[in-house]
């Protein structure tokens, strides 16, 4: 079978202890101010023997897809954008950007987290592979199909929007995504040439669209929600375009997953009929774990020939799903959707960044696996 599988996992695993020591000495906390290669002598043995126990848990429980947990990133974007010529982190008033209007938060509380955006100071370039040699590492170790995640292009202009990219530089925000754009299509193009044939693209602007306050923050900056929805989908379709034949591409959506927490709420359904008819890939892994996420109603407007990956299973939470609870969600979902364009899987990774979400080791594996043990007997 070719992916996505029936049972699937986003990609970010937790940390084992000495891993995260190792990273926490190397650049402390995730949100530091600057960049640049990291300084602590032994880290990527530390990765290595990390990422293959990462791949046994993944291989033990059944999965067919493994990922490296994305153990070699400090979170699951800065570290690829960071990697482009022209980019670098930026602290600003948290009142100029859409985190303000969307702070991380639980049931209890709300964060304050500094005011960050990844800003384009220069020509974007893109001067070597990325994760081209995790991809190696990864591959060498398993015999079962490795996945690769990149984040969306968008991530560069959604946080802040024109003022984040230097008119100077790019005076034209079509040169701006055609530079993104070409950069997105070698780094894929890089890794099938070393054998890579299933990349998953992260993106969390269309779900965090759906929130109306986030919309509202859109337009008091001076952009257009529903013209953002448009572009967003036609940057995409130019990657899909020009990546080579014979790899197959998903795309990642959720309302932001750190430490356990969110930013977005909203169903899908601002959204979908561009997501599902306009977005020319084929494979859909979304956030399903909550009420915040909506209903299954707009899985109707997915077409024939794709899939779409439930995230009914929470990385948030220790609290293991009852089985049957999610195979009762399943059928709500087929409600909308054949069955056989659904599959299953947990809402997002189990950490987005290097700290991880409040679980354990063992939590996670006991939540891969409900999913490879559901997915067996929903499909077969």
């Amino acid at each position: 079978m070719n992916p996505p599988f029936r049972a699937e996992h986003v990609g970010s695993l937790l940390r084992t202890q000495a891993l995260l020591a190792a990273r926490a000495a190397a650049e402390g906390d995730q949100y530091r101010p600057v960049s640049g290669p990291l300084a602590y002598t032994g880290l990527s043995e530390i990765e290595d023997a990390a990422i293959r126990g990462a791949v046994r848990l993944q291989e033990d429980v059944g999965l067919s897809v493994v990922t490296d947990g994305e153990f070699r990133r400090r979170s699951w974007f800065q570290d690829f954008l960071l990697a482009l010529s022209g980019t670098r982190i930026t602290f600003v008033d948290a009142g100029q950007t859409i985190s303000a209007a969307l702070p991380f938060r639980d049931d209890k509380s709300a964060d304050t987290l500094p005011g960050h955006i990844i800003e384009v100071h220069g020509k974007l370039r893109r001067e070597r592979g990325i994760f081209t040699e995790h991809f190696k590492f990864l591959k060498n170790i398993t015999t079962r199909t490795p996945k690769v995640s990149l984040p969306s292009p968008t991530m560069l202009h959604f946080w802040g929007g024109r003022a984040a990219i230097d008119a100077t530089v790019y005076p034209d925000l079509e040169e701006f995504w055609a530079d993104a754009v070409a950069i997105w299509v070698a780094e894929i193009s890089a890794l099938h040439e070393l054998g890579c044939t299933y990349v998953q693209i992260d993106d969390v602007t269309f779900p965090l669209l759906c929130d109306p306050r986030a919309q509202a923050a859109l337009a008091r900056r001076g952009d257009d929600p529903a013209k953002i929805l448009e572009t967003y989908a036609g940057v995409l379709n130019r990657i899909v375009a020009a990546a080579p034949a014979g790899i197959t591409l998903a795309m990642h959506q959720c309302r932001g997953n750190n430490r356990g927490k969110w930013m977005g709420s909203g169903g899908y359904e601002y959204v979908s009929e561009v997501v599902f008819g306009q977005v020319d890939i084929a494979n859909f892994f979304m956030e399903y774990d909550t009420a915040r996420a909506g209903d299954f109603r707009p899985l109707r407007h997915l077409p024939a020939g794709k899939t779409v990956v439930l995230g009914l299973v929470s990385t948030k939470t220790p609290v293991l799903e009852a089985k049957d609870d999610l195979k009762r969600r399943i059928d709500e979902a087929a409600r909308y959707v054949p069955l056989a364009q659904l599959a299953l899987s947990p809402q997002c990774g189990f950490a987005s960044n290097f700290a991880g979400n409040p679980l354990t080791i063992d939590d996670q594996r006991r939540k891969l696996a409900l999913v490879v043990e559901t997915a067996r007997e929903v499909w077969g």
